[in-house]
């Protein structure tokens, strides 16, 4: 499996955020700025929700926006950590469905952030080889690539969390 923290040749993000389908946006905490170095995205009132799977002091947002954190490992989920990104999942969709923009977030906005994303389109009807394709075109082909969070995808999150509470 491959996570951020053993992966030094995961490249640093080129845009702060990438809007995935219409009003659902995936991002990270910091992005590679014009001087080639790493600096810090700070979310001010960009969006009407923001989830976060790791917070990080500064990084937003603004005071009004809602903010749900779930922290999460670039890892192995247990069935509470699971069942929290299946809420966040179905939060994502119904702010979409109310008109509302919502960002998801982690380190990078590659893994956690996309496996919340694409638990959400899922919900909304897409595959999952579907929404790691339409991710990765739209984020970076970095997205999802801790492959046992596509298996999660292709297994279904739901079946996941059933097998992770019988292993519990």
């Amino acid at each position: 499996m491959r996570t951020r923290g053993r992966q030094p040749d995961v490249p640093v993000p080129d845009n702060p955020w990438s809007e995935i389908v219409p009003g659902l946006w995936m991002g990270g905490h910091e992005v590679r700025g014009r001087s080639g170095q790493r600096e810090p995205v700070v979310v001010h009132d960009e969006f009407d929700l923001v989830q976060s799977l790791l917070r990080l002091p500064g990084h937003g947002p603004d005071p009004g926006v809602e903010h749900q954190v779930w922290p999460i490992p670039d890892g192995p989920l247990d069935s509470t950590q699971l069942a929290g990104v299946m809420r966040l999942a179905q939060a994502a969709g119904d702010a979409l469905d109310a008109g509302r923009r919502v960002l998801v977030r982690c380190y990078s906005g590659y893994n956690r952030s996309g496996l919340v994303v694409a638990h959400a389109l899922v919900r909304r009807g897409r595959s999952a080889d579907e929404a790691i394709r339409l991710i990765r075109a739209r984020r970076s082909p970095w997205a999802l690539h801790n492959e046992l969070f596509a298996d999660y995808l292709r297994a279904g999150l739901a079946t996941v969390r059933v097998l992770e509470e019988l292993a519990e």
